[in-house]
């Protein structure tokens, strides 16, 4: 394409996450600009249309309806749900688009294989939205790594931070609470993490091992006296539970906050809005009279080529915060949090501190501590330049963390160790 035009996007999905790579392009509209889009949510749809000023001939109610017409757009950003991303990357990629997909790829490995094989067989460059290898941090983090600075890395400990809340929100009541209507909670929410370990570490995985379970969000853990709404549920017992819908997102309302994850719950950001969202919509309803069945803790053990382990921890049950990590290695260790990487060196036995200047709590409504912006900015290049090199998140880097996640359910199933050669 004329490197010299802005990139044309077309948005198939403008949730959450469609929406937020489409204000990249109300933000750098030098860089790329929002062409056309497909959402099945009237309300979700007449709203990004007129925010992008669209007319009515591009905009569609189905993603097929959109794919159905002659390429109107260099750039189909796939952003449906987790188990709908193959059929409208393949459909995209014979008509000549290239590629943004949000994670993960498909919730299972033919999925996977088959949108690889889609991007090879009509030659239009794949990027995966794996946002974490995007980060100021994780540059920072791979160049004191590559630099030798801590000799051969030996071991990783990684803990993933889910929030109470946000598993509450995601997990419990949202979209991604039940493994056959998304995927399982390591592949929707840690897939980013596994990949992450995978490029940091820089080596291929060979075996992996893992367990886990729903232990809490149960309904024996309801309180007595506890109503299957939270508008509903006795005042003594809402306000002594940390779960509390009504506390929550109406905390957001009542502070303005009317970006994610408000904006997943309703569109009417009034008082009255929010509740009666509450009283009829899946996120009023009690954390613990869900349906529920994805895990709410998780760990997994990684044996890389040459003896390189790593442990993974994902838990609902902290803070939110940024992920941390500990590396070790022969000449020294790292430690950091997703903004600030602090350097231990045996030798001189002094720390050295690096802040990478992005303060994030490493969720989504920080954008992933800039790997959001990070991932859009490096795509767009690499369409402009016809550069495939520029992204970080190709096809078959992705591939192997997904066999990473797949092998790793696979073990927590069958309670052994999986190699990744037996996938």
């Amino acid at each position: 394409m004329n490197p010299e035009r802005p990139v044309r996007l077309l948005i198939l999905g403008a949730g959450s996450r469609g929406g937020t790579y489409a204000d990249y392009a109300r933000r750098h509209p030098d860089e790329c600009v929002v062409v056309g889009v497909a959402e099945p949510d009237v309300v979700r749809r007449a709203a990004f249309a007129q925010a992008y000023g669209l007319p009515p001939g591009v905009v569609f109610t189905d993603w097929r309806d959109a794919l159905a017409l002659p390429r109107f757009a260099d750039v189909a950003v796939i952003a449906t749900q987790d188990a709908d991303h193959v059929a409208p990357v393949e459909a995209a990629a014979l008509r000549g688009y290239h590629l943004l997909l949000e994670k993960p790829m498909a919730p299972d490995e033919d999925g996977c294989r088959r949108i690889v094989a889609a991007a090879q067989e009509h030659d239009v460059l794949l990027g995966v939205c794996h946002v974490l290898r995007y980060t100021a941090y994780t540059r920072a983090l791979k160049a004191v790594l590559e630099a030798g600075t801590i000799g051969e890395i030996v071991s990783v400990e990684h803990l993933e931070p889910v929030g109470y809340w946000h598993q509450a929100h995601s997990f419990v009541r949202g979209h991604w609470r039940k493994e056959a209507q998304s995927s399982p909670m390591l592949l929707a929410k840690s897939c980013h993490d596994l990949d992450w370990l995978r490029y940091v570490v820089g080596l291929p995985c060979e075996r992996v091992s893992s367990v886990g379970s729903l232990k809490h969000f149960r309904r024996e853990h309801q309180p007595p006296g506890a109503a299957d709404r939270c508008v509903t549920c006795p005042p003594g017992v809402e306000q002594a539970c940390p779960y509390s819908a009504t506390r929550f997102y109406l905390g957001h309302l009542e502070a303005g906050e009317t970006g994610w994850p408000l904006n997943v719950v309703t569109t009417d950001f009034t008082r009255e809005g929010v509740l009666d969202a509450l009283a009829h919509g899946p996120y009023g309803r009690c954390v613990y009279a869900c349906d529920n069945d994805v895990v709410d803790h998780q760990v997994v053990n990684f044996g890389f080529r040459g003896g390189v382990t790593a442990s993974f921890t994902m838990t609902a049950f902290t803070r939110a915060r940024g992920r941390e990590t500990r590396i070790f290695g022969t000449r020294g260790e790292v430690y950091g949090d997703s903004q600030v990487i602090r350097v231990f060196d045996f030798l001189s036995g002094e720390i050295t501190e690096i802040d990478t200047a992005v303060t994030s709590d490493g969720s989504i409504r920080s954008g992933h501590g800039g790997g959001d912006d990070g991932l859009m900015a490096a795509f767009v290049a690499a369409v402009r330049r016809g550069d495939p090199s520029l992204i970080l998140s190709g096809p078959q880097e992705t591939l192997e963390s997904h066999l990473m996640v797949f092998a790793a359910e696979r073990s927590r199933h069958e309670e052994r160790v999986v190699r990744l050669g037996d996938l």
